[in-house]
């Protein structure tokens, strides 16, 4: 039986293999191809090295014989061609946003799902989900948004972020508005105490016992929160609060920021601002109430205090939220603002839809 003469090595190539066969990060087989090389240039015979290596004599002549015809690149796997995917992602792509997402009036819906898109198609729902991965579409997801009209939009920015990034020396910024209509719900059982493994539970059905109206003015500096609950937001109540705010705040000049809503440019109200000159509004643009930051603090309470609470009266809703505030004033801390206001003009005036978020 005839010896195969070792083979020849490329110059600087037994380094390369040797790092292949000790590379922690290469895949077995290109290790494996790399070994089988190794042992042939060492003038191995072909069975010895299958012996070695593990494999079969036909396989060590064919990689000897690839690398004599192209040395490691030849190692590599190579691409296989393979039957071609059946399922075109971008016709499943095009069907999606046809018609701007929506599908055909005779299916009813508003939107594609996964399975409903795939009946239409005739394929797995499966494939359907992973081409809106592969492509980040989502079509049971929607945003809202809102473009602001007004012609003042620009300069209410400018004045009510200056307040906040600026604060005039000595004086108080102070954000104000109101949550209306918050109700007082009692649920139709008792609420169940947090346990081990268990969340706390509550009937979803209620009993309403009316409703009241969360005047509040936040101090920017600090956080602390001056409160008032008030059956109605007239302007009569609007006045009320402002009054009791200038009385929390004495000698102090006071600087409002409010938003568009009528009572709060009632004649009588300007009336009295006239009068007291120390205290002074400033509007945040129409649909631009997001501006105000006890809006932020009105999240905060509705999520801590009034959305999980039982009451049975609006007397018990008025002592929570009342409670709360005694509290959180305890522990308040500065709202702070970052964006500067050409920031936020930019994003103000962002004219697509299908991007803008709010």
């Amino acid at each position: 039986m005839s010896v195969a003469a070792p083979l020849v090595l490329r110059e600087g190539d037994r380094a390369r293999l040797e790092a292949l066969t000790r590379a922690s990060s290469v895949r077995a087989g290109l290790a494996l191809r790399a070994r089988i090389v190794l042992l042939a240039a060492d003038g191995l015979p072909n069975a010895e090295i299958a012996r070695r290596t593990g494999t079969s004599r036909p396989t060590v002549v064919d990689w000897r014989a690839r690398y004599d015809a192209g040395g490691i690149t030849f190692l590599h796997d190579q691409k296989r061609s393979g039957r071609p995917p059946e399922i075109d992602d971008v016709a499943v792509v095009v069907a999606t946003l046809t018609e701007d997402g929506r599908p055909p009036e005779h299916l009813g819906v508003t939107h594609w799902s996964a399975r409903l898109l795939a009946a239409e198609l005739g394929i797995s729902f499966a494939t359907v989900a992973r081409i809106w991965r592969k492509w980040n579409l989502q079509p049971w997801r929607a945003e809202t948004f809102k473009f602001s009209t007004d012609p003042e939009l620009d300069a209410r920015i400018r004045d009510v972020v200056g307040l906040y990034l600026h604060p005039p020396e000595k004086a108080v910024v102070l954000c104000v508005d109101e949550k209306s209509q918050i109700q007082a719900l009692d649920r139709t059982a008792p609420i169940l105490p947090i346990r081990p493994g268990l969340p706390e539970r509550a009937t979803h059905d209620h009993v309403r016992h009316g409703t009241t109206t969360l005047f509040a003015a936040l101090e920017v500096a600090t956080g602390r929160v001056e409160q008032a609950c008030l059956p109605r937001h007239r302007h009569q109540e609007f006045l009320t609060f402002l009054k009791q705010v200038a009385r929390a705040y004495p000698r102090r000049e006071l600087h409002l920021v409010v938003d568009n809503y009528a009572t709060h440019k009632h004649p009588a109200v300007k009336t009295w601002l006239a009068k007291n000159s120390r205290v002074t509004l400033h509007f945040t643009p129409t649909s631009g109430s997001w501006l105000n930051m006890v809006e932020i603090f009105f999240g905060i309470i509705t999520r801590q205090a009034i959305r999980r609470g039982s009451y049975g009266s609006v007397r018990d809703l008025i002592e929570a939220i009342t409670a709360f505030i005694d509290g959180w004033n305890d522990r308040c801390h500065p709202f702070i603002w970052t964006k500067d206001a050409d920031t936020v003009i930019a994003k103000a005036h962002r004219q697509s839809t299908s991007r803008t978020r709010h």
